[in-house]
């Protein structure tokens, strides 16, 4: 009788034993199933700050673990953050790249991992549908707008003076923005006279000080287009400290970032292009999500044909609409 208790609490305890590490292995399987991402931020500003955030509330939101790291705008130091992502098995890398023409080393750095480019888009034969995509916005749609206002502004005017301040040569934004400008003005029909043409980096004091240097020309601008919001508020100090009429010159930018909107209101900006951070931002979880296999990339909103692009839209405002934006 003894033996046959003593042989029941064996197989009892046998039992429990395997119940109990049968859960503890679904824990670990649950704990597994977290998707990790890794994010490489070419340089932070306002609109990329707007996006970071943005994409680890979604991440957040949906369970998912996101660390980033700023490159601060050194090659060297995105292709030692992505390394270190691939040692970490990270799921997913999302990557601003700091040069569009390192795409490759990038890709490379990253191992047989799945990456996410925004805001900085590689050439197209980089890009592959289910592996490496790109989110963003179609930037020559941006200059378009631009170029839609300035038109209509001075639709009374057969010859243009357009002075046009871009970003950094080379980057995707700068290429297709300016692009997009130049494209819908000289569609026009009018004579376009482009008197002054720089690169300011994205930065507010090289736009006011290459604005100031422009001004010393003498020659009368018609209007200023901006590649981001960040320089067209650089040409707005430097017209501040020049006394110039705001009512007789355009200025004009993209981002539609709080300060931009603030300067349309006030009546020195004239208009901006609203690119959704906060939409890029969650987009390109989204589109994590799924490469990690939680979903599938066909159903992305804004997909290209081709599928190694998602479209978040560009919006454009001007004081009629300015209350919308800029929060």
């Amino acid at each position: 009788m003894r033996k046959n208790r003593l042989t029941y609490r064996i197989i009892l305890c046998g039992m429990l034993l395997c119940l109990l590490l049968a859960g503890c292995g679904k824990q670990s399987s649950a704990g597994n199933d977290k998707v990790r991402i890794f994010l490489s931020l070419n340089k932070m500003d306002t609109f990329r700050k707007t996006l970071v955030d943005a994409a680890q509330a979604k991440a957040q939101a949906e369970g998912m673990e996101l660390d980033y790291l700023d490159a601060e705008g050194s090659i060297e130091n995105q292709v030692g953050h992505i390394k270190q992502a691939a040692k970490d098995q990270y799921d997913v890398i999302l990557c601003s790249a700091v040069s569009r023409d390192t795409a490759t080393q990038l890709k490379m750095s990253a191992g047989d991992i799945p990456m996410v480019f925004f805001n900085s888009c590689p050439e197209d034969k980089y890009l592959e549908a289910g592996k490496y995509m790109y989110v963003g916005s179609n930037e020559q749609v941006a200059g378009g707008f631009q170029a839609e206002y300035v038109l209509n502004k001075l639709s009374g005017k057969q010859e243009i003076n357009v002075v046009l301040i871009t970003g950094p040569k080379g980057h995707s934004a700068t290429e297709g923005r300016t692009a997009g400008v130049k494209k819908a003005l000289q569609a026009s029909g009018k004579k376009i006279n482009y008197i002054f043409e720089d690169s300011a980096d994205w930065d507010t004091d090289k736009a006011q000080k290459l604005f100031t240097l422009f001004q010393k020309t003498g020659v009368q601008a018609d209007c200023v287009i901006c590649n981001n919001d960040a320089m067209a508020l650089g040409v707005i100090e430097a017209c501040r400290q020049s006394d110039t009429d705001f009512a007789a010159l355009s200025i004009l930018g993209v981002d539609a970032t709080a300060d931009g909107c603030e300067a349309i209101r006030s009546g020195e900006m004239a208009f901006t292009v609203y690119q959704s951070g906060v939409g890029q931002g969650e987009a390109a979880v989204d589109i994590a999500l799924r490469l990690a296999g939680h979903g599938k990339i066909e159903d992305m909103e804004g997909l290209s044909e081709d599928g190694k692009y998602v479209w978040v839209d560009f919006e454009k405002v001007d004081n009629q609409n300015v209350s919308q934006y800029g929060k």
